[in-house]
Formats: structure tokens, C-alpha cells, sequence
């Protein structure tokens, strides 16, 4: 049998069945634990099915280069810029040219009509100054003439290549008389010799500018042989020899120096002076100066890079070529 509490009804307030449950059970002292404060870390849960989705894609990533940091950029290194050459000006007395004395010596007279003569060094001076232009050593511009024995003309052929080459636009040239032992540079100009290229080599004051003769035919200098000694070969094969030529085409590009030498096999500065020229015009006779001359002074001029061979006096052309008389027949 089930025992029941009797109910006391008089004075009381009736009371509801949650608070007679509270009254019995204790249930005001029930209510959250506390949370303990020395749990573990613990990951946050990830749902499978991203975690799925994650690893697929990681299986079938491609795999990528590292990035590395681009080199910080510098400026390339700029070419050294060499210095401009101080232009050596040709500061001489001046002096006029006879144009009598040239025509009677038969060389190219500037103010005359156009001649055969003239045509034949206008090729001439062509392809010299093409081979000088298309180099650039300085030394291109420093032409010697010369011949391998006495009477092939080659003062003749120097003189009337200077004269055709200054007639070049902007174009100066130094007619040098290296012929210290026969000098006639001078003489067949109708000019005064004084001092030149020997006083230069004996006088390391002596500056060669200052002894270049001026002309009255535009663009031409002359610097005569100067004072002859027992010592000329000596001074001509020194080192103040190069220290003179270079200053006769130093920071002139435009300037030419042509050199009228002693023949080759008949003396020694023609061989000395080759070493400090880029181009030489050998001029033989034609039908007089044998082959074993001419390969003999070749031989000594063998230090020049570049011998080009001049046949003077030539009356004969294959193809009928005649210069002076097209002028006259139209």
C-alpha cells in the first residue's frame, strides 16, 4: 500500500505541482557546472566533407616554381668617351707657288683647264683616299712616295698627288720633302727653303706646324727638307720621328702628308719613314725598272701594311683610254 502524506488544506496556499517538486527535489540549487580551466587545446572540427574536398585538391595541385626576388637593377657601365685631340694648326710663313715653274716641270697647274694629267691623278688620289677614310688610324692619312732607283719619277708623281688632293674639298696636305739628300720639293714649286723636317728631328723644339709652308694653292703646305747632316738616316730611325709625324695629323682628320723620300734602294729613309706611314706608292717606269728593283724596294718598304704599285710613263691602255681631249671635241 502506498503511503500518502495528508494534505493540509486550512491555512495553506495551494501550491502547483513545479513547486512542490522544487519543495521536495532541491531543484533552486541545480544550474550550470562551472567550466574548468585547465583544458587541452583542442583543433576546431572540420566537416569530412571539406576535408575531403582539401585533399583531392592537394593530390592535383602543380607544383610551382619558388619565387625568387628579382636582382636589383643597374645601370650598365657607359664605354670610356676618348678625349677630342687637340687640333695641331700649320702656323708657317706663306709663300706663292710659280705657276710658271709648274708649267715648264709639266705638273698640274690649278688654275688651268682640265688635263689628261690631271684625270689620271684624280684616280689616283681616289682610291687613297678611300683606303685613308676607311681606316682609323691616323696613320692611313701619312702616304710615302717613293721608287726603287733614281729617275722614275717619283718628286714628279708626289707633287701632282698633293696638288690633286688639295683641291679636295676640306682637305689640307703636307707635301713633305724627305729627301734630305736631293732636295727639290722647293725648287720646282718656285718656293724658298728654309728650315723643315731635319731641324725638327735634331731640335726636340723645334715644332714641324710652325715650319710648314703656306701656299696660295688652297689646301697645300710644304715642309722642306731641312739642314742635312752625316746623322740623317740616325735621327730618322729615333723615336722623335714618330712624335713629329704624329703631330703634323694630330686632331686633323682631314689632313694628309705625303712624303717625297729618296729612292729605295739608293737610300736609307724611305725603309725608316715606312714604318710610320699606313699606305706607300711605289711608282716604277714602265719599261725600265726591272722586277728584281721592284721586289727588292718592295721588301724594304715592308713595313708600311699597305704598297700600292704606280707604272709612270706609260703611253699604253688596253682599252683606249685617253684623258684631256673629251672637252675639246664637244
Amino acid at each position: 500500500m502506498t503511503e500518502q502524506s495528508k494534505i493540509n488544506r486550512k491555512g495553506s496556499k495551494r501550491t502547483s505541482l513545479f513547486e512542490r517538486a522544487d519543495q521536495m527535489f532541491g531543484l533552486d540549487n541545480m544550474g550550470p557546472a562551472a567550466v574548468p580551466t585547465n583544458l587541452p587545446d583542442v583543433e576546431p572540427r572540420v566537416p569530412r566533407a571539406v576535408r575531403d574536398a582539401t585533399e583531392v585538391s592537394q593530390r592535383h595541385a602543380v607544383p610551382t616554381e619558388p619565387v625568387m626576388p628579382e636582382p636589383a637593377q643597374t645601370a650598365a657601365p657607359q664605354p670610356a668617351v676618348k678625349p677630342q685631340e687637340r687640333k695641331v694648326v700649320l702656323s708657317g710663313p706663306h709663300q706663292k707657288v710659280d705657276r710658271e715653274i709648274l708649267r715648264e716641270e709639266g705638273l698640274i697647274v690649278p688654275e688651268d683647264q682640265v688635263t689628261g694629267l690631271l684625270e689620271e691623278f684624280r684616280i689616283v688620289k681616289r682610291e687613297l683616299l678611300a683606303d685613308a677614310r676607311a681606316s682609323s688610324d691616323a696613320a692611313a692619312r701619312r702616304i710615302l712616295v717613293c721608287s726603287p732607283l733614281p729617275g722614275e719619277g717619283k718628286t714628279y708623281c708626289a707633287i701632282n698627288l698633293a696638288i690633286a688632293l688639295a683641291a679636295e674639298r676640306d682637305v689640307e696636305v703636307v707635301l713633305v720633302d724627305a729627301d734630305v739628300l736631293n732636295p727639290s720639293v722647293a725648287r720646282r714649286l718656285g718656293i724658298d727653303a728654309g728650315k723643315g723636317l731635319m731641324d725638327t728631328l735634331v731640335d726636340d723644339n723645334a715644332h714641324p706646324e710652325r715650319l710648314a709652308i703656306g701656299t696660295d694653292i688652297d689646301g697645300l703646305f710644304v715642309l722642306p727638307a731641312g739642314s742635312s747632316s752625316a746623322r740623317d738616316a740616325e735621327y730618322l730611325a729615333s723615336a722623335r720621328t714618330g712624335e713629329v709625324l704624329d703631330r703634323l695629323t694630330r686632331g686633323a682628320p682631314n689632313r694628309f702628308v705625303i712624303f717625297d723620300t729618296p729612292p729605295a734602294l739608293a737610300a736609307s729613309p724611305a725603309a725608316e719613314l715606312a714604318a710610320h706611314v699606313g699606305q706607300a706608292l711605289l711608282v716604277v717606269r714602265a719599261d725600265e725598272t726591272s722586277r728584281a728593283a721592284l721586289e727588292d724596294a718592295q721588301q724594304l718598304l715592308s713595313a708600311c701594311p699597305d704598297i700600292k704599285l704606280l707604272l709612270n710613263a706609260t703611253r699604253f691602255s688596253p682599252s683606249g683610254r685617253q684623258f684631256g681631249d673629251y672637252g675639246e671635241r664637244e
